[in-house]
Formats: structure tokens, C-alpha cells, sequence
């Protein structure tokens, strides 16, 4: 293939399903080496557009070229496009009846013809590339949804694809689980592998995107480098996506507060965002709630995670005050522990924020 030939092209694509419009006249190219991540609101048609792509949903109208080839034209075979066009889907889609070498094997050996030995010795590396050699007797059965979804990526690339199309591939699994899942995606991303990935994973799209589409509506909105798009948006729509602010809220009325509740709450949210602060964070809230500000009540607490800036913090918003409910002593206590504490006037009260 020339170089300089887009390995995909995509022309005024249209998909609708009965009166609805779900892609819009989309047009882009891909080539090779390039890592597109495909960001948006859940709705706005990226896993559509990737399942177009391998003809898994067939464009309404428009034209899809692979190496040149016209994919859309009546009877183009298939098969053909997709033994250059892997895709690894958010629910593994595994053979359960097989074991992991035989998941990984199958197809190679009736698609490729390869011969068994070779399709086997070929399977055992790409295990060993994702971490799971040791596992390739066991059945999915017998695997976290981590290890299935590493699977399913080495089932892609025994194909020996050109292209990966990877549809939300950690939003099926439990979160402490979603890090070995993208750790095996940077390290493909390194080695050069043309992918598109749709994600909701934000730090990890930017870490590791030469390219970002931001869609909304069915249409790309935007489609430029990391950079652009999370730092210099054109789009208010594109801002208003990439500066997502997570939060968790809890009001305190009094001291009979269920404090075993806010303790499992800001677990669960460190953990559904990969942060490692969960028991800094509970410490931090129950010297401020028992200690420094036990005689103010109610307060506001309110737990945040910039997902984009990678900033955390606890905040603790008291009304109708106009001073900072700190001594030095607590200061000193507090300053010691986090990175930085601040402490504000808001038209409504004080607020002292810790930055963790």
C-alpha cells in the first residue's frame, strides 16, 4: 500500500435507523500509525460509525474506502475487509465452549490458513504481549473481565489486522480492572498500530490519541490533536465535554451524620475514577468534620475529580460565615497532609478547600 494513501476514507457517510438519523454526512481519513480516539456524550453515534466502518452496521449512504478499495459497493466481500480490519468490542464476545489459545487460534487457522503449530506459537506471544500466557488453557469462564478483554485484543491481532477498532473497551468492566486494559492499548499505540478507539476515558484518550474526534449530534464537530481539542476547543459544545468535572456531595446537618455512608461513598467514586486516595481522603474529612469544624453546622461537602487537569479535591463549603473557620493549628495539621489548602469567601459563606 502507498504511504501516502489513507488506509481509510470515509465520504459523506449517512447511517439512519427508520426516521432516525444517527451519523450525519460524516467524511475523514485515517492513515497509518495514526491513533484516532472518538469522544462524546453516550448518544451521539461512535460506536455506530465504528461498526460502519467494518460494515458491521452498513452506511445508509455515503462511501467507505480500505486501501483503496470500495467496501460499500454491492457484493464487495467482506471477509476480505475484515481480515485487514480487527475490532475488539466492550462485551469480549469470547467462545466459551474454547480456551483462551483456542479463542485465539480459531480464526488464523480457518481464515488464514495458517497451520496449527505456527497459528499456536503465534497465539502464545501476543499471550505473553498482553500478560496472560500462563492463563492460555484456562476457559473465559475462568477469567475477570480485565483478562477477557486482553484476550479479545490478542484475538484481534492474530489476524494480523491493519487496523484495530476498539469500541469502548473498559466500560463493561469494574474499574479496578479498567488500568491493565489500557496498558495494553498504550503499549499497541507505541508499537505504531493504526486504532479508533471510542472512550470515555478522558486522560487516557489525550495520553495516547495523535488525533481526537469529538462528536455530537451524529457529526464530528471536531477533529483535531490532543491538544486542540482539551486545551483550545473551537466548539463551546467540544468545551463544555472535555472540562467534565466529577462530583460527590454530601450535606451535614448534624453530628448524627451517617459517616460510614460518606466513607464508602468517596471508595467507590476514588475507585470509579483510578484514584489512589481513598482512606487519605476519609482521614482528611473526619479530622475537618470532628475536629476543626465540629461546632459548624451544616456544612457542604463536596468531593471533586477534574478528569481532564487531573485535580482532586475535598471542599468544605459553611454558610453564612465571612472568616475561615481554620486556626493555625489546623493549618499547620492540614497543610502538612495535602498539596495545597485554600481559603475563600463565596457569596454565600467560607469555603476551605484542600487540593489532595
Amino acid at each position: 500500500m502507498n504511504k501516502e494513501q489513507p488506509i481509510i476514507s470515509v465520504s459523506h457517510v449517512t447511517k439512519r435507523f427508520g426516521e432516525l438519523e444517527v451519523l450525519r454526512d460524516i467524511s475523514f481519513e485515517v492513515h497509518q500509525g495514526e491513533v484516532i480516539s472518538l469522544i462524546g456524550s453516550s448518544g451521539t453515534g461512535k460506536s455506530t460509525l465504528l461498526r460502519a466502518l467494518n460494515m458491521l452496521e452498513p452506511p445508509t449512504s455515503g462511501e467507505i474506502y480500505i486501501d483503496g478499495e470500495l467496501i460499500t459497493a454491492k457484493g464487495y466481500p467482506l471477509h476480505k475487509m475484515r481480515q485487514k480490519i480487527g475490532m475488539v468490542f466492550q462485551s469480549f464476545n469470547l467462545f466459551e465452549h474454547m480456551t483462551v489459545l483456542e479463542n485465539i487460534t480459531d480464526a488464523p487457522i480457518h481464515l488464514l490458513r495458517l497451520p496449527e503449530v505456527q497459528a499456536k506459537e503465534e497465539a502464545l506471544a501476543l499471550l505473553k504481549k498482553v500478560g496472560l500466557v500462563q492463563k492460555a488453557d484456562a476457559y473465559p469462564s475462568e477469567l475477570s473481565g480485565g483478562q477477557k478483554q486482553r484476550v479479545a485484543i490478542a484475538r484481534a491481532l492474530a489476524m494480523h489486522p491493519e487496523v484495530i477498532l476498539f469500541d469502548e473497551p473498559t466500560s463493561a468492566l469494574d474499574p479496578t480492572m479498567v488500568g491493565e486494559v489500557l496498558s495494553v492499548i498504550r503499549q499497541l499505540a507505541k508499537s505504531g498500530l493504526t486504532m479508533l478507539i471510542v472512550t470515555h476515558e478522558m486522560r487516557f484518550a489525550q495520553d495516547v490519541s495523535s488525533r481526537i474526534f469529538f462528536m455530537n449530534e451524529g457529526r464530528i464537530y471536531e477533529d483535531g490533536q490532543p491538544e486542540q481539542i482539551f486545551e483550545h476547543p473551537v466548539h463551546s459544545a467540544t468545551k463544555a465535554f472535555v472540562q467534565r468535572i466529577q462530583k460527590l456531595v454530601f450535606e451535614i446537618d448534624s453530628d448524627d451524620f451517617d459517616y460510614l455512608q460518606i466513607h464508602t461513598g468517596i471508595n467507590r467514586f476514588c475507585i470509579k475514577y483510578d484514584l489512589h486516595m481513598g482512606e487519605q481522603a476519609y482521614a482528611l474529612v473526619k479530622e475537618v468534620l470532628f475536629t476543626h469544624m465540629r461546632e459548624l453546622r451544616p456544612l457542604t461537602l463536596r468531593m471533586t475529580h477534574a478528569e481532564l487537569a487531573g485535580v482532586t479535591s475535598l471542599d468544605f463549603m459553611i454558610e453564612h460565615i465571612d472568616h475561615s473557620p481554620l486556626n493555625d493549628a489546623a493549618r499547620e495539621s492540614l497543610r502538612g497532609q495535602v498539596k495545597q489548602l485554600i481559603e475563600e469567601p463565596t457569596t454565600r459563606g467560607f469555603r476551605v478547600k484542600l487540593l489532595l
